[in-house]
């Protein structure tokens, strides 16, 4: 089957599945607006998710869940982006959205990234069981986007699971990515070109081959002295 690349090709493809019903997301329920049920936290599970990115912006993402209530005999969907999870949400809502129903095994969700004009082709792998990466096709696109043109930066995000983010990143000469924290262990890998990394106390200079790991939450930044591509990739607590 070919992958589905946008998020009304999901909502289609669960419908015939039999999630006709439309959820929204109140602060402590799922609410169907066209019965008025409300599904609260102990009556509904997760059945699969699917998550797409936006090219723009590696952290813009929409979510659909596929979800069913033995309690109701309902089956429906929820779509909601990256910042659903607001300190609004009751705790026991956020936990049954984020754990998907584990009785009867379901298949692994897999995202992908969205259509744009930067990146059309909307249907590269972001999460799946097995996820391959050609570096070398990877690293020629970074170089031809409109963003490398236009700005002193690009980025395309690799891998976007729980617990581990792989991004590549490119800098001209003289960008730098400013003084920041990382929310959980990293590594860097120069693929081209050659970076100052530093922190407070140390400083390393990279260059082609070379590769650096840092400690979660310690302030660094990310200086290119010549055009650079780099691996990055972040080891986080899975949510």
């Amino acid at each position: 089957m070919e992958p589905m690349t946008t998020v009304s090709e999901v909502l289609a493809h669960l419908k015939k599945d039999g999630y006709t019903a439309d959820f929204n997301l109140t602060d402590t329920c799922l609410v169907c607006p066209e019965s008025a049920l409300r599904l609260h936290p102990t009556e509904f599970v997760v059945d699969r998710h699917y998550r797409f990115e936006g090219a723009s912006d590696p952290g813009d993402e929409a979510v659909v869940y596929a979800i069913s209530s033995p309690v109701h005999h309902v089956k429906g969907t929820l779509v909601n982006g990256y910042g659903m999870y607001s300190e609004t949400l009751a705790d026991d809502l956020v936990k049954a959205l984020r754990e998907p129903a584990t009785a009867s095994a379901p298949a692994p969700a897999e995202k992908h990234n969205i259509a744009t004009p930067q990146r059309p082709e909307g249907n590269r792998l972001l999460d799946a069981p097995l996820v391959t990466m050609d570096l070398v096709a990877l690293r020629h696109q970074i170089k031809q986007e409109s963003a490398w043109r236009s700005s002193d930066r690009n980025a395309i995000t690799l891998l976007k699971t729980n617990g581990l983010r792989v991004v590549l990143l490119a800098l001209h000469a003289g960008a730098e990515l400013k003084t920041h924290t990382a929310p959980g262990v990293l590594s860097l890998q120069v693929l081209e070109g050659r970076l100052s990394f530093q922190t407070e106390p140390q400083a390393a200079e990279l260059t082609r081959g070379e590769l650096l790991t840092l400690h979660a939450g310690i302030p660094h930044r990310v200086t290119a002295h010549e055009d650079s591509v780099f691996l990055l990739s972040i080891a986080m607590a899975a949510a």
